[in-house]
């Protein structure tokens, strides 16, 4: 009982704790970019109209004031789930429901898909408002209704097909594999992730976009002589449609092994130079080159080890059960009942290490770019730079509090700044 309510208010000191952090940080970068929105800041001056840097301080004000409304609602459902017995009521109607006719796995898998269903359904106004509303104001939606459904189609039953064995085998050994079961449950989540690097991008990818051949024989010279200098083999070059969706442009590197390839947005191709997209195509390089996505893997492979060992130590207690507003089953497993309670609450207790995270992913950004400065001079990267925020109204002017806990990329203006610093070209 003492343990109950020490986890019980434990969680709710980490859920007021998150809320009033994002809250609070949210406002910070409100204020920051409303105050700055009447002038385009020095550095680009010249550079950036005025008219689009209003734009982008616009589109960060119309994003974060709808951030707060959807953190304010994941909060309230995070509790609805937990202390309020959503997930409760919910464990026991289909638990009455499935296991006397169809058993203990039927049971457990049908919970976690009625788990994820109800919580894709709650999720679903805001997805919508965000993407019709939001992002056509801003002119960045290029999805159409029927498009919309199709990817939401294909999205549950490449979700279904996936998501179940995986599920089942995890459930599986959570049941029979005794007390060392997260250990060879975190081994078959690691084998499912690495077949994951390489089936999307050949396979689940394909299923939502075209991918061509790049047909510019030019550019396809100057990027594959770019590569070899490097030392990186891909499969192919490959243009993306993502145009058919969002107006926002990328280019990166995606698949593990033999099904290595670079993708370009046909968004972005439409809008650099040759010589900026070698110098995007230099900076994801530079990600190869440090083995930034290995290290980001090995990374995360290591906080999941940790994960499944602290969930193969929790799901034994029934305090973390009744702690959490949710009674353990008597007869028959809680394996999906542990699982869900821990992917629930986790993400509380893990917030505040997420500018570390952050921290990372901006040095790792820094490096590329030094690596496709050494490559191509400071001039191109600069200028696709400026072109890509533009073009994606990203604010050139952060809070730079906001900036050290959320941003995985620096802002503009210190990269710059550090490409100048360094001796690069002007």
């Amino acid at each position: 009982m003492q343990a109950a309510s020490t986890l019980t208010l434990a969680f709710a000191a980490a859920l007021l704790a998150t809320l009033g952090t994002k809250f609070w940080l949210a406002s910070r970068q409100i204020r920051h970019v409303a105050r700055h929105r009447g002038a385009v800041p020095a550095a680009f001056a010249g550079k950036v109209s005025l008219e689009a840097h209003q734009r982008a301080a616009d589109y960060t004000i119309a994003k974060l004031r709808f951030g707060l409304l959807t953190t304010a609602f994941g909060a309230a459902v995070l509790l609805g789930w937990t202390l309020l017995g959503g997930l409760d009521a919910l464990n026991v109607a289909v638990r009455d429901a499935v296991q006397p006719a169809w058993g203990n796995m039927a049971y457990q898998l049908a919970l976690l898909a009625a788990f994820s269903v109800i919580g894709g359904l709650l999720d679903l106004p805001f997805e919508l408002w965000s993407t019709f509303r939001i992002e056509q104001r801003f002119g960045f939606n290029r999805m159409t209704w029927k498009l919309y459904l199709a990817d939401l189609a294909k999205s549950l039953l490449v979700g279904t097909l996936l998501g179940l064995p995986i599920a089942a085998l995890i459930l599986w050994l959570m049941g029979a594999a005794g007390a060392s079961w997260w250990l060879w449950a975190w081994a078959a989540w690691v084998s499912f992730s690495l077949l994951m690097l390489v089936i999307v991008p050949t396979v689940i990818a394909p299923l939502f976009n075209k991918f061509e051949p790049l047909a510019d024989e030019s550019l396809r010279a100057r990027v594959q002589a770019l590569m070899a200098r490097c030392g990186f083999k891909a499969k192919g070059l490959f243009v993306m449609d993502g145009s058919k969706r969002s107006a926002h442009a990328n280019a990166y590197f995606t698949g593990f092994g033999a099904a290595k390839r670079v993708v370009f947005f046909d968004t972005l191709l439409s809008r650099l130079s040759a010589d900026e997209v070698d110098a995007v195509l230099a900076h994801e390089l530079g990600h190869f080159r440090h083995k930034h996505l290995l290290k980001m893997i090995v990374l995360l492979f290591a906080f999941s080890a940790i994960g499944f060992w602290l969930l193969g130590l929790l799901s034994r207690q029934p305090w973390f059960y009744t702690g959490l507003g949710v009674a353990p089953n008597l007869e028959g497993p809680n394996d999906a009942l542990a699982l869900v309670l821990f992917l629930l609450v986790v993400p509380l207790f893990t917030f505040f290490i997420s500018p570390l995270m952050a921290q990372l992913s901006r040095r790792n950004e820094f490096q590329a770019d030094a690596f496709a400065v050494a490559q191509t001079g400071s001039r191109d990267l600069r200028n696709a730079l400026l072109k890509l925020y533009e073009d994606n109204a990203s604010t050139l002017t952060p809070d730079p509090l906001y900036v050290r806990f959320y941003y995985s990329h620096p802002p503009a203006s210190e990269r710059l700044a550090r490409m100048a610093a360094a001796g690069g070209a002007p």
